[in-house]
């Protein structure tokens, strides 16, 4: 085992082309963590900046026709850019159903998950990755994540794993509804009075569902699950298990807020693109997740993207308020490819679309 955890091409080809990935680490019980997952001083996280007395807020959406609700949410968008929802419609035993399919994805041998290698996969919507951009990190994140793009119940009942296809599409399509109204309410604030087909494709045209698994780590004060980084997306919607690890930049400010698992929850995050469309009225903000010690931990976003080949920009209607554009049209496909063209650091993908 020795040459494998100290020989950085051997430890690569093992963990990433080999697809045995930091779970294959993990089930090797080794005790000390391989300097390829070791971050620099200044990327591990700072425990003492934690406002351990801090939430974000908590929004009840069993009445989201309410317009204090409304409020609540275009204010959480706005000054926090991270919220959690409860009584959002999607039954808890569903919820369960998917972390538990999580789990057996990530429990099957490695031959079956290499089948969804994305060099080897037979759909480039389904894709088994290992840390955050393999290719041009330095230092791996200690996580393994598959991500299955949403084309078509048909294609992803053909296509997406078989031991969680069922669970991850019904969850999808329960969670459409959900995802329409947390938008309706968000763009109504910037002068659109609906979410309608004439707009679905800017603001939700692409969904895609990824199942990030965090294995036990030796020496997870070394390591982290993800690093600081803001989403892509219009917004996120993200099913973390009771583990907990995730932590959310407080605006403006050096320190970090504790996501906790709250049974039945869902998590809401803001996007850059959503950043970039309101001319940053709503805020995308910087998380993290760190690695544990005790526990494997599992989580599920869905991410709501404009689709790729949608051109993104400050709305017609925010600026016609007389706001100046603090960023530039740019086609979000573009976008995309920009922000996994180099490893995460925190929110400066954005500055690709800045500048008039």
């Amino acid at each position: 085992m020795e040459p494998l955890l100290t020989n950085t091409h051997k430890l690569k080809t093992f963990v990433i082309d080999e697809g045995h990935g930091v779970k294959g680490l993990s089930d090797l019980k080794i005790n000390t963590l391989p300097e390829l997952f070791i971050q620099p001083l200044e990327k591990r996280f700072d425990m003492s900046k934690v406002l351990s007395e801090e939430l974000i807020p908590i929004i009840d959406m069993s009445n989201s026709e309410d317009p204090e609700v409304m409020k609540l949410i275009c204010d959480a968008a706005e000054n926090h850019g991270f919220f959690q929802v409860v009584n959002h419609g999607i039954p808890l035993s569903m919820m369960e159903d998917v972390k538990d399919s999580a789990h057996k994805f990530f429990g099957l041998s490695v031959e079956e998950k290499t089948k969804y290698l994305f060099k080897d996969g037979t759909t480039k919507n389904v894709e088994y990755l290992r840390s955050f951009t393999p290719e041009v990190d330095k230092v791996l994140d200690w996580k393994d994540h598959l991500g299955c793009a949403y084309v078509s119940d048909d294609e992803a009942i053909e296509f997406w794993p078989h031991v969680c296809r069922y669970q991850l599409l019904e969850y999808m399509n329960k969670s459409e509804s959900l995802i329409k109204r947390l938008l309706s309410v968000l763009i109504k604030r910037l002068g659109i009075p609906k979410l309608d087909k004439t707009n679905q494709q800017l603001f939700m045209g692409l969904r895609r569902i990824t199942l990030n698994y965090y294995p036990i780590c030796p020496q997870p004060e070394l390591a982290t699950g993800v690093g600081s980084h803001s989403d892509f997306s219009t917004v996120t919607v993200l099913l973390q298990d009771e583990v907990g690890g995730l932590y959310v930049r407080k605006f403006e400010t050096d320190n970090w807020i504790h996501v906790p698992p709250i049974k039945g929850s869902l998590t809401v995050n803001v996007g850059d693109a959503l950043q970039i469309m309101s001319n940053g009225r709503y805020k995308s903000v910087e998380h993290r997740v760190v690695a544990n010690g005790h526990n494997d931990r599992i989580s599920v976003p869905i991410f709501v993207n404009p689709s790729l080949s949608e051109v993104i920009g400050p709305l017609p209607q925010v600026i016609k308020r007389g706001e100046k554009a603090l960023y530039k049209q740019v086609l979000y496909s573009d976008y995309v490819n920009h922000f996994f063209s180099k490893a995460y650091n925190g929110k400066d993908a954005i500055d690709f679309a800045k500048g008039i």
